[in-house]
């Protein structure tokens, strides 16, 4: 496999990952990619806007923690909340401090997640200090290092997905307890999340309108998406394992890999959910072939664990394949309506790769063959004629 990697290394094409034409610093949840750390301070400077007051809350609230004002704050990441994280550092140690303001957002969900997935054994942020009343949290460092980064940077790839699925696998197998106190993942969500492909991909970025014939059709694809979707065994569902929100562990400072951020929107749901985020992942790309023995790969490891994957390795592909079309569905919407909604035009470069993934299993399948000549006829050229305008 290493020959494999080093030729996709070599290749690196915009078709395979992100690269620098995407939305640099996050991902469509908005979690800033690190790169060189962003010194901030509560206090206005020269030229700049007025001080933060929630940043001076917080430094405010490190110096009681810490004994002392000897600490330095850079920026970490931000979400598509009002959520903010910061760097702390002093002398060789960090820790991440998130700044969650009560009348805006609810901490809860976080804590108690990540508690639930470090005590499956995983390496998820540890809530070392909490300060409820003010909204701010002190927690672990996992690191700055992504997976798309590690991958673009030519890193061993099968190494770090046998450890994102082992990972998976601990979190499947052990999290049932605390999958049975999540939010179900049912029909209703499903179809929500579809729904964003016609409202905002078709209708809003496209300028298209469905035929009632069209529209019945592709209502027809999402009653089989959904129903393949509550078929499947149900697990703790972290919704958005990928490779930006793995960060590579070190083994000792951060922790083992994967690190795994993100999880407050985890849900109780389908077994194939949060592998097929991880191997058909919108923001990389890798071979059939390999992705197929991946996904495999889960299978057999999961089913030694004593979690669900169905009766044999065709019905498990098939689960998976037709949860990536209903996930890339909601993701293409999703990147669609943060550009026309929220003004964040970055996605937009991660809808050919997604797009492709519903084509390609489309055609695969009788069912969902509609999907594939929509797509076809409809979209390819209303999405070529969109880019020609600008």
């Amino acid at each position: 496999m290493i020959a494999v990697d080093s030729v996709l290394c070599r290749a690196r094409s915009r078709m395979d990952f992100s690269g620098p034409g995407a939305c640099i610093g996050c991902d469509y949840n908005e979690r800033f990619i690190p790169g060189a750390p962003i010194n901030v301070s509560s206090s206005p400077h020269a030229g700049t806007a007025a001080r933060d007051l929630r940043l001076e809350q917080l430094e405010n609230w490190l110096a009681k923690l810490f004994g002392t004002r000897a600490f330095q704050v850079t920026t970490a990441s931000a979400d598509a909340s009002f959520r903010r994280y910061f760097r702390v550092a002093r002398g060789s140690d960090t820790w991440i401090a998130m700044d969650a303001p009560p009348a805006k957002e609810d901490m809860e969900p976080y804590i108690r997640i990540a508690s639930m997935l470090v005590d499956v054994g995983v390496n998820a942020p540890r809530v070392l200090e909490r300060n409820d009343e003010e909204g701010f949290l002190l927690n672990s460092d996992l690191g700055s290092q992504t997976y798309l980064m590690e991958l673009e940077g030519c890193g061993d790839a099968d190494r770090l997905y046998a450890d994102a699925i082992d990972a998976l696998v601990h979190i499947q197998s052990r999290g049932g307890g605390h999958a049975a106190r999540l939010p179900s993942y049912d029909d209703g969500l499903l179809r929500r999340e579809m729904g964003l492909f016609p409202e905002w991909f078709c209708g809003r970025h496209l300028g298209l309108t469905l035929s009632g014939d069209e529209a019945v059709a592709l209502a027809g694809v999402f009653d089989v998406l959904s129903e393949t979707a509550l078929q499947q065994p149900r697990v703790f569902v972290h919704r958005d394992y990928h490779s930006r929100n793995l960060m590579v562990g070190d083994g000792a400072r951060h922790g083992p890999n994967p690190g795994i951020l993100d999880f407050q929107d985890a849900v109780n749901g389908p077994v194939t959910y949060d592998l097929v985020s991880l191997l058909r992942d919108c923001y990389v790309a890798w071979p059939a072939e390999r992705v197929r023995a991946w996904a495999l790969q889960f299978r057999a490891a999961a089913h030694g664990a004593g979690v669900g994957v169905g009766g044999s390795e065709n019905e498990f592909l098939r689960w998976f394949d037709l949860m990536g079309v209903q996930r890339h569905l909601k993701a293409i919407g999703i990147f669609a309506r943060l550009w026309h909604r929220d003004g964040k035009p970055g996605y937009l470069n991660d809808i050919p790769r997604t797009l492709n993934y519903v084509r390609a299993v489309s055609g695969s399948y009788r069912e969902l063959q509609f999907l594939q000549s929509f797509i076809d006829g409809r979209v390819l050229p209303a999405l070529e004629a969109a880019r020609a305008r600008g």
